[in-house]
Formats: structure tokens, sequence, C-alpha cells
């Protein structure tokens, strides 16, 4: 069974009366990359400062790399690194300048470092490009290209593809399998690009007011996001009525345009068509299909 890089129990984060987080419990395995999924002001950006050692938990525990004491929890951050909220750069520097400057402040001896994260990030080439004449996915490499500084072993970053056309969203996509795979290196993905998750997370958890409501590995989401038939005919309505009572399907959902939906009997969608054509309604459209990972999280959200 993979280690837990993180354990969190119980933890609440309450600012006066307002609790930003409440009664959190997850972890988050070694190997992995997470995609942490929720509405603005679900709590998201407050778990990732909490691990990060920005903010502190009113409540409950925070367990890394088996620590849970301040000293062997600021020993297991110099194991990890943050981009949390904005990265940090000196606009009127170029990439290898402001990279030099970080690993100074950072104490990392290795002169050679710098290099070496320019190239993992495809900015080694900017030449004397200096970061204000940069565009918003080569910021977003340069943040990366930060955080990788000091080998870490785990990296948590806030919407890193957030703002990004598609060709830069599919580069750090491949970037971040990359970094896992190759440098196995353990990451936590805050994003509101639902569909980009998909393709990259072996890992979910989803949250909203403050609490978790599920955490699911690909598998596990995979199957809780159910197959489905969406019917058209020429007549809807009747055509709900006959699923339901001559059919026997109990739940029947019907869409904003229309379109039927049904959750059960999709091994007997012959049968299904034969009734509502015997009941005089015709199917003009039957196709099966899977609940994405959007559906999914807007079904969680709406079941507030």
């Amino acid at each position: 069974m993979a280690e837990n890089i993180v354990e969190i129990s119980n933890l609440t984060k309450q600012y006066g009366r307002e609790k930003a987080l409440d009664n959190v419990s997850l972890s988050i395995r070694k190997g992995s990359i997470v995609g942490l999924i929720g509405p603005n002001g679900a709590g998201k950006t407050t778990l990732m400062k909490i691990m990060g050692g920005l903010a502190f938990p009113t409540f409950g525990e925070l367990k890394m790399y088996g620590a849970t004491d301040t000293k062997g929890l600021n020993e297991a951050r110099s194991r990890m690194s943050f981009m949390i909220e904005t990265p940090y750069e000196k606009d009127n520097m170029t990439a290898r300048e402001n990279l030099e400057k970080q690993r100074l402040q950072k104490g990392i001896p290795d002169k050679g470092r710098v290099e070496e994260v320019l190239d993992i990030v495809n900015l080694k080439y900017t030449g004397k490009k200096v970061v204000k004449k940069f565009s918003l996915g080569m910021r977003q490499r340069l943040g990366i290209a930060n955080a990788l500084l000091s080998k870490p072993e785990f990296m948590v970053l806030d919407e890193p593809i957030n703002g990004l056309d598609p060709e830069g969203i599919v580069e750090i996509r491949e970037l971040f399998k990359k970094l896992n795979k190759e440098e196995d290196i353990t990451i936590v993905i805050s994003s509101h690009i639902l569909s980009e998750l998909s393709l990259l997370c072996t890992d979910y958890i989803f949250i909203n007011h403050g609490e978790i409501k599920g955490v699911f590995t690909s598998d596990e989401l995979k199957a809780a996001c159910s197959e489905y038939y969406s019917i058209n005919t020429d007549n809807n309505e009747k055509a709900g009525s006959i699923l339901v009572n001559e059919c026997g399907i109990d739940n029947v959902e019907v869409m904003e345009d229309g379109t039927l939906r049904i959750y059960e009997g999709l091994d007997n969608i012959r049968y299904i068509s034969k009734t509502l054509y015997d009941n005089g309604v015709i199917p003009t459209g039957l196709t099966l299909n899977e609940v994405n990972l959007e559906e999914y999280y807007m079904r969680l959200v709406q079941a507030e």
C-alpha cells in the first residue's frame, strides 16, 4: 500500500465565526496527482496554505511525512514546494536572473540547478527577455521552475493552468506528467478546468463550504460517474410516462432541452426502444454516454 505523505484528521480552520474548513479529514498518497476541486470560497486555498505553513488549523491534526509537531512539520515542508496564488517574480529581470535570485535566497548550493529547471519547463532559450514581456504561459512555467528549484518530493499548486490557451494547457499537463513519472514528485493541483484534471489526475478531492464532499481514485470516480442513455423521441413527454409505467424505469431525468436520460435498464435498450414504438412514440435518438467530471462535480454542488 502506498505511503501517505499527508494525513489530515478532523481539521477545522475558523476566522471569527466563519469556518473556512469544517472537520476535514483526508490523505494524500505518495506518487499521486491529486485534483482539488471546489467552487470559489470552498476552502481549497485555505487547505493548501495550511499544508504550506502559511495558515494554521484552529482544531484538528495535520501530519506530513509522519510528523505532527512544529519542528517535524517544518522539516517535512523542506521536502515540499508551493505555488499558491501569484507566483513570485521580478518583471524587470530575466527568467534566469529570477531563478538565480531565488536559488540564493533559498540557500540552494547547486549553481547548475537553475539551468536544469529552465530546461525542464522549456524556458532555457528565453535569453535576455525580461519577465514583463513573457506570455501568461511562460510566467506560469517560471513559477513552476521556481517551485522545482529545491528538488521537491511534493508540490502544491494553486490554479497553475488558469488563463492559459489550449496549447499552453497541454504543455503544462505534459510537464506535470513528466515530473510525476520521471522525478517521482507527488502533486496537488487546484483548478477550475475540470476537463483538464480528468486527463491528468490519479486522485480527486471534492470540497464545498469547507467540507470534504468526496475523495476518489480515478477508478473509483469512473465507477461513480455512471453511464446513461440519452433519449429523444417525437413526443418526449409521453415517452417519459412510458419509460416509467411500461418499462419499469424509476429514474427518468428530463434535461433543460427536453432530452430524457435513463440510468438503468441500459442492457435492455432494444426492449425500451420497441416499447416506445409499440406505444406510438418514435425514437429519434438513442445515445450511450457517461457522466463526466464536470457533471459529477455539479451534482455534488447542487446536492447542497
